[in-house]
């Protein structure tokens, strides 16, 4: 599927009912998915509803659904390049930049 056209609400959704399929392929009940989890059941229910909850809740759901491969790919960098990998790696050490009173 070609989520380049996708909104983010839209792609919300989709990934809460493909969440909810794949309890319901392992024969889970929320309770149990939630209990696996380490989150309440009402958190459960409300990333399978695509509302607001925590970022921890989704990474701990897909954990406990085996998808921890698929977390570690989430926001992997694109390396193609020599260029790519000098910019990531220098990006890395970058700190925090303090504002004189020049800035304000």
């Amino acid at each position: 599927m070609d989520l380049s056209l996708v909104k983010p609400d839209e792609l919300v959704k989709l990934l809460a009912e493909r969440l909810r399929k794949e309890r319901l392929v392992q024969q889970m009940t929320q309770s149990e998915l939630a209990a696996r989890s380490g989150i309440g059941v009402a958190t459960l229910s409300n990333l399978e509803a695509g509302r607001n909850t925590a970022f921890e809740g989704v990474v701990r759901v897909a954990m406990a659904l085996g998808r921890r491969d698929e977390l570690e790919a989430l926001f992997m960098p694109k390396l193609d390049s020599l260029d790519d990998i000098r910019r990531y790696e220098s990006g890395a050490k970058r700190q925090r930049i303090k504002k004189t009173s020049n800035d304000a």
